[in-house]
C-alpha cells in the first residue's frame, strides 16, 4: 500500500492554476522531497494531500483515505508542519507539546512518556521551561516537529521546515527525521534547498505547479542533458554574465565563485570561453569536468521543457 498516491491532482485560485495534473505515489517508511522554487506550489500540494484545502479537480488519497470524502480521518492519522508552525510564543516548551496533546486528544495515561520521550528525541529536554518566543529559529523547528509528532502519526507532511534555519540545525532536523524513519514513519518533506532533497529517497522537481520529473536523486541527476563544465575566474560575477549572454541563460549557473556550463563538447566550449573572456580580459584561473548537482540538473530540465538549447554556439 502506497503512503500517499495522487492522481491529476489540481488546483486552482481565481483561474490561475496553482498545480496541475500531479501524479505520483509515495511508498511507505519512504523520504519523499518535492523540490522547487518559491512559488512553484510546494505548499498548496503539500495542503491538499493534507487535507486543508479541496482540489479543483483530480484526487489524492492518504494510507488509502481519500482526501475530501475521509479529510477528517486523514488528519488523525497524519502530522502537518507548516513553514510557519503555529507555536505559542508565550507558552514554554512544555506547554506549547501539552497544549497540542491536548488538542489531539491524548490520554493523560502515559502522555508525560511520551512527552518527555520527544523532548529528548528532539534534545530539547534542557529547555523545557524556556519559552517558546525566545528560542532560537532551529530549536522552534524541533518544537514544531515535536508538537507534530504528540499523536504519533503515520505520515509526516513538513512543509520547507528547514527554510531559515542555519546548516548546523539543518543537519541536526534530519538526523531527527532519519530516526523517524527507522520507526516506520512515512516523510513527505517540500523544500528550496537542492542540496538538502539529496537526502531523500525519491524526489520530484515541481515548477509552476507541474512535475517536470520523478525519482532517486541518482536517476534525477541521469537527465542532465550535457556535460558541467566547472569554470573558476578572476571576476566569476562578470564571467557567468558574459557567458549567458554567448551561450544562454539556460547553459550557465553561478555557484559562488565558481561557475558551471552545461556542454556537450567540454573542449570546444573550453576554447570558446577563453575567446570569450580575452576581449574583457578576464583570465580563467581553472577549468575541469564535475558531477552534476541536482541544482544543474533543475536547470537543465527546465531548459530542456521549454525548449532552451544548450551550446548554442557551437
Amino acid at each position: 500500500m502506497d503512503a500517499v498516491r495522487a492522481e491529476a491532482l489540481t488546483k486552482s485560485f481565481a483561474g490561475v492554476r496553482a498545480v496541475e495534473n500531479l501524479t505520483f505515489s509515495v511508498a511507505q517508511g519512504e523520504v519523499f522531497g518535492l523540490v522547487g522554487p518559491d512559488g512553484a506550489g510546494k505548499t498548496t500540494t503539500m495542503r491538499l494531500l493534507a487535507a486543508i484545502m479541496d482540489p479543483s479537480s483530480g484526487d489524492a488519497w492518504v494510507l488509502d483515505r481519500h482526501v475530501v470524502k475521509d479529510a477528517e480521518a486523514i488528519k488523525e492519522e497524519i502530522g502537518y508542519m507548516s513553514q510557519k508552525f503555529g507555536l505559542y510564543p508565550d507558552l514554554t516548551v512544555m506547554e506549547n507539546i501539552s497544549f497540542y496533546a491536548d488538542i489531539y486528544g491524548i490520554p493523560r495515561k502515559g502522555r508525560q512518556e511520551k512527552v518527555d520521550r520527544l523532548l529528548a528525541f528532539s534534545n530539547l529536554t534542557p529547555f523545557k521551561k524556556r519559552l517558546a518566543g525566545n528560542l532560537s529559529g532551529g530549536m522552534k523547528q524541533k518544537l514544531g516537529l515535536a508538537c507534530a509528532l504528540i499523536h504519533t502519526p503515520k505520515v509526516l507532511f513538513l512543509d520547507e521546515p528547514t527554510n531559515g534555519v542555519d546548516p548546523v540545525s539543518r543537519r541536526d532536523f534530519w538526523r531527527i527525521l532519519y530516526q523517524l524513519v527507522k520507526e516506520k514513519v512515512t516523510i513527505f518533506v517540500s523544500t528550496a534547498y537542492l542540496d538538502e532533497a539529496e537526502r531523500c529517497n525519491r524526489i520530484g522537481l515541481i515548477h509552476q505547479g507541474r512535475l517536470h520529473a520523478i525519482g532517486a536523486p541518482e536517476e534525477i541527476k541521469s537527465l542532465m542533458a550535457g556535460t558541467i563544465l566547472e569554470i573558476r575566474s578572476s571576476n566569476s560575477r562578470a564571467a557567468s554574465h558574459l557567458l549567458r549572454e554567448h551561450f544562454g541563460p539556460g547553459s550557465v549557473g553561478l555557484f559562488g565563485d565558481r561557475i558551471h556550463l552545461v556542454t556537450q563538447d567540454p573542449e570546444a566550449s573550453r576554447r570558446e570561453v577563453e575567446k570569450v573572456f580575452a576581449p574583457a580580459h578576464l583570465e580563467m584561473i581553472a577549468v575541469r569536468i564535475v558531477e552534476p548537482s541536482l541544482e544543474d540538473v533543475f536547470v537543465s530540465v527546465l531548459a530542456v521543457r521549454n525548449g532552451v538549447r544548450h551550446d548554442k554556439s557551437l
